[in-house]
């Protein structure tokens, strides 16, 4: 799913300053089942060498995120958005 917002938009989400230098305007989301499914995979990003840039917390829209930042500094929101069920395969079902 390709999801588009302003940079400004998308740099408040991830409490990054829109001006940073290295934030390009662009992050990859990685959604799971469930609010505690994002601080296991926040945790396990952070052991594999990721830096948390916004831990994770309920946010505006009824989900659940936080953002952490590769080795290679770029942006990943992981997120639990509850409108956004799973199937019985566990994948993602998006709303038609």
């Amino acid at each position: 799913m390709l999801g588009l917002f302003s940079r400004l938009s998308l740099a408040e989400d991830a409490h990054v300053d829109d001006t940073a230098r290295g934030f390009s305007g662009v992050t990859l989301a990685y959604n799971v089942a469930s609010e505690i499914g994002v601080d296991a995979v926040v945790k396990f990003a952070v052991s594999c060498g990721a830096t948390v840039v916004k831990a994770p917390e309920k946010v505006f829209w009824g989900g659940y995120s936080g953002y952490v930042a590769d080795p290679d500094g770029h942006l990943w929101e992981i997120a639990h958005n509850p409108f956004f069920p799973f199937d019985e395969h566990g994948h993602l079902v998006l709303p038609e």
